[in-house]
């Protein structure tokens, strides 16, 4: 089978849902591992930072889940424009499947922000140019999932979910370049492909590892999330009718 068929094959609902099945123990197992070894490092490898002490390891949860935040945003987007531009139900599934998981990314992005912040900045928050823009993105998605519990009809529900989604993208460079285009109190990138590491070799470990580890997270609940809403709005079509009597 050509590739291009293959991603047609799996783009249906009846062949994708046995596939995400199979796959979710293999994410969920990646990232249980990758967590723990993250943590471990995290906790014990990486060394104290000469500026701010232990307090700085928080840096691994935070920075990972704010990338996170911002990458399942603009993944749920790209689905939303295959959803809308070429109906394909699946893509309206997944982004509807992976807004939960980016704002629950979002939300501890905010929170452990807050967290180093207190004992970095004197404040839990303050109204800076990048805190403002990720809660911006956390009030972007609550928003899309509430549009979309709003309207009863599933499809019409996608569509309109999916013009804000499209239209929110526009947040996510403004969070992105906030700390270049405006004098904040937020640090600047520590990692970029633009510079030189401004972190040890440890600690710029365990941030990938956490961020893979996060990455495997979101995979798997989406995958899980997605089977169950495929079931729902599927409910009426033969083939979720004979699997559902054969799993009773």
């Amino acid at each position: 089978m050509a590739k291009s068929q293959t991603w047609l094959y799996f783009s249906s609902p009846k062949t994708f849902y046995p596939l995400a099945g199979k796959l979710i123990p293999w994410f969920t197992a990646l990232a249980i591992v990758l967590t723990v070894i993250g943590l471990y490092m995290g906790f014990f490898v990486a060394p104290t930072d000469y500026k701010q002490g232990d307090s700085y390891r928080i840096i691994f949860i935070h920075v990972a889940a704010a990338w996170m935040s911002m990458f399942i945003y603009a993944v749920m987007a790209g689905y939303a424009v295959i959803g809308l531009v070429w109906n394909v139900k699946l893509s309206e599934m997944m982004a509807s499947s992976l807004a939960p998981t980016g704002a629950i990314f979002t939300f501890l992005a905010l929170w452990t922000g807050a967290l180093w912040g207190r004992p970095t900045w004197g404040a839990y928050w303050v109204w800076d140019a990048r805190l403002t823009s990720e809660l911006i993105l956390l009030f972007l998605y609550i928003g899309y999932m509430a549009l979309q519990s709003a309207i009863d009809d599933p499809r019409r529900a996608s569509r309109a979910s999916a013009l804000l989604a499209i239209v929110g993208v526009i947040n996510l460079p403004i969070i992105y370049f906030s700390v270049r285009w405006w004098n904040t109190l937020h640090q600047g990138a520590s990692v970029s492909p633009e510079m030189a590491p401004k972190m040890a070799a440890d600690m710029k470990t365990t941030m990938m590892v956490m961020v893979f580890a996060f990455w495997m997270y979101a995979i798997a609940i989406v995958l899980a999330r997605v089977r169950t809403l495929i079931l729902e709005r599927e409910k009426n079509t033969a083939w979720v009718v004979e699997l559902l009597e054969a799993k009773q």
